[in-house]
């Protein structure tokens, strides 16, 4: 029995604090639904930053949601502070009495600092100071060796207060929203592809040294239009991913559908959820089409499988992750090779075990 367990029956209000990156934001929406579960009568907030906000707005148990913009700082010292209190005043007007804080990050630890919750919880950190550990009523360990979901690891600190979440209660939650769907229904019309099943390919990640080989991916595109499959391809409006599309649409023997640069992550969401398979690498739309419950295919190079692959709940099988079988050094973590921005595990990948994980999934 846990003897400092918090008691759920007086919480009012939480708030849940996650200052990464849009799939480490998503991967969170469970600590979400698993407090609004044990703790129904609660309001849950969250903090993230204003570019991820689209990975937990309209999540239904979320009460409100508040942003740092990153681009206050371009707006002159007095007008980036003005910014800074109002957040914090908003913050601290909530009056909350628990604090889940899901970040290495000191900003999100001074603001649970001030905010001065009953209780706040964060994942146990060495070197950290007086002050991060006076804002903290509840620290958890990391296991040195085993290597977790990031899914799990977030749960870790509901775990740490007395909350044990069900498999049932640790699904992705992202709610598209009707104008999302509405505008990708009309694209999909307009190709054509509205009552047709289709394959979606995200081939690029913001870090392009988790992408797979183009030439093979156009090789892939090949076989799935030749057993008859409709591929659609996305990629973000970033110029570097746009050539990528250019790339290997160049390299396929009929272009595939491609809505490029043309979504939202919204949308991207919308998209994916009509679609038979996706395919991609360790990226956002990865983890949202896993959210969307959709089969996915993920191609893995040096970041972790195990933290960071398509999560289905924790006996979930609807997923294959490709890692190569001749890089023993993986997952590394580098970017690329020695730093090089080629990540020889993901560029030397064959195609053939690729398709045979497609195979897998489609024969379902």
């Amino acid at each position: 029995m846990l003897k400092d367990a918090i008691p759920l029956d007086q919480i009012r209000r939480a708030l849940v604090i996650k200052l990464r990156h849009h799939g480490d934001v998503l991967l969170s929406s469970p600590v979400l639904s698993v407090l609004k579960s044990h703790a129904p009568h609660a309001e849950i907030d969250a903090l993230v930053y204003a570019e991820t906000a689209e990975m937990l707005s309209l999540h239904p148990a979320l009460a409100q949601l508040h942003i740092i913009d990153r681009n206050w700082k371009k707006l002159g010292a007095l007008q980036y502070l003005s910014a800074e209190w109002r957040l914090l005043k908003a913050l601290r007007d909530r009056h909350y009495d628990l604090i889940v804080h899901l970040t290495d990050h000191p900003r999100g630890a001074w603001i649970t600092y001030m905010c001065n919750a009953r209780w706040a919880v964060t994942r146990r950190i060495g070197g950290r100071g007086r002050w991060w550990r006076k804002a903290f009523t509840h620290t958890y360990p990391t296991p040195a060796n085993a290597r977790r979901h990031t899914v799990e690891q977030h749960l870790d600190a509901l775990r740490r207060i007395g909350i044990q979440p069900t498999p049932q209660e640790r699904r992705l939650v992202l709610v598209p929203g009707h104008a999302a769907e509405a505008r990708v229904t009309t694209l999909l019309t307009e190709a054509g592809l509205n009552e047709r099943p289709f394959i979606h390919i995200h081939p690029a990640s913001r870090w392009f040294f988790k992408c797979w080989d183009s030439h093979r991916m156009a090789h892939l595109i090949n076989r799935l239009q030749a057993g008859g499959h409709t591929v659609v391809l996305t990629a973000a409006p970033d110029t570097t991913e746009r050539k990528m599309i250019d790339e290997i649409q160049s390299k396929t023997r009929t272009p595939a559908v491609s809505f490029a640069g043309q979504l939202s992550l919204k949308e991207l969401a919308a998209l994916t959820a009509h679609a038979r398979l996706f395919i991609g690498v360790d990226s956002a739309p990865m983890h949202i089409a896993a959210a969307m419950n959709t089969p996915v295919v993920a191609l893995f190079g040096p970041s972790g499988d195990k933290e960071w692959g398509p999560w289905d709940g924790p006996l979930g099988s609807s997923h294959r992750i490709v890692t190569s079988l001749a890089h023993p050094c993986r997952p590394c973590g580098m970017d690329g090779c020695a730093g090089s921005k080629i990540s020889d595990c993901l560029a030397s990948l064959p195609l053939e075990p690729v398709w045979h994980a497609v195979q897998e999934l489609l024969a379902q």
